[in-house]
């Protein structure tokens, strides 16, 4: 295990383990509320990861066991509201913008174990990860409209394509919270496991992807990004691209003379 950072003070710890970089939320006292500081992590720790071949698959999780995220740091992003349109554009709405964005483009897995609440901005984040595992004892909502504004790190879109526009209305109108059973049922999140076995469970799933072709995991995760906000048309176009650059990729000849040969495939990631 390579740990980085352990340190207490640090708002997001990350852990590294058999090609899975496991990226913690560390502000338990505080729900593992997003302050601009917490933000600002995430992303640096997505910066070392993604130039790090070595790291397959990233887990993000909250410390403790009452929360993944509260949402934004309300008490930190208050000054920013105070200080005008522009500083509220620049500190709080962009930088929550971009950070769900980079999850969401992010060219590795990362997989949302969603270890208690996940509201507000804590809820936008699982949004924007390609797959959550929940523990039971998981709950989610928008309550931005209890504040006085609407979801602005990416909730008002992302919601509704992911679970429909009248499921995702009633909960961002409402601010009311939902089980991670409803979660699961609505498409949210993929599965709802029990609290003890929430990491085991994601680190399976991770176990099972990092077996595929690093390249063709990346395309995938790109064709589906990009496709799902265009016409079929268009997505189609995106799909043919990314299959397009398999076809010089030494994965896609060991994966079908491996199932040719019928042996299992080695797959380098080239």
């Amino acid at each position: 295990t390579r740990i980085m950072t352990s340190s207490t003070e640090h708002p997001v710890l990350i852990g590294v383990e058999s090609n899975i970089a496991t990226l913690t939320l560390n502000r338990p006292a505080k729900l593992n509320a997003l302050n601009y500081a917490t933000i600002d992590g995430i992303q640096r720790h997505l910066d070392t990861i993604e130039r790090d071949e070595s790291i397959r698959v990233v887990i993000l999780t909250g410390a403790g066991d009452k929360a993944f995220s509260a949402g934004a740091d309300i008490a930190g992003f208050s000054s920013s509201v105070e200080a005008g349109v522009v500083t509220a554009m620049r500190e709080f709405v962009g930088r929550g913008q971009a950070l769900t964005k980079r999850v969401e483009n992010f060219p590795k897995p990362i997989i949302a174990a969603v270890n208690g609440i996940a509201f507000g901005g804590g809820c936008e984040v699982v949004e924007a990860c390609p797959l959550a595992i929940a523990s039971e004892h998981a709950r989610f909502a928008k309550p931005e409209i209890n504040l006085g504004f609407p979801p602005p790190f990416g909730g008002t879109q992302r919601l509704p394509r992911h679970i429909g526009r009248k499921r995702a209305l009633q909960l961002i109108l409402t601010g009311e919270s939902i089980s991670a059973e409803e979660a699961a049922r609505i498409g949210l999140i993929n599965e709802v496991v029990p609290a003890s076995r929430l990491l085991e469970r994601t680190r399976e799933l991770a176990a099972t992807i990092i077996e595929k072709s690093p390249v063709a995991v990346s395309a995938c995760l790109a064709s589906v990004t990009r496709g799902i906000n265009l016409s079929i048309d268009e997505g189609l176009a995106v799909e043919a691209n990314q299959f397009a650059q398999m076809v010089h990729t030494t994965d896609i000849r060991e994966g079908i003379n491996a199932f040719l040969q019928r042996r299992p495939a080695h797959f380098s990631g080239h």
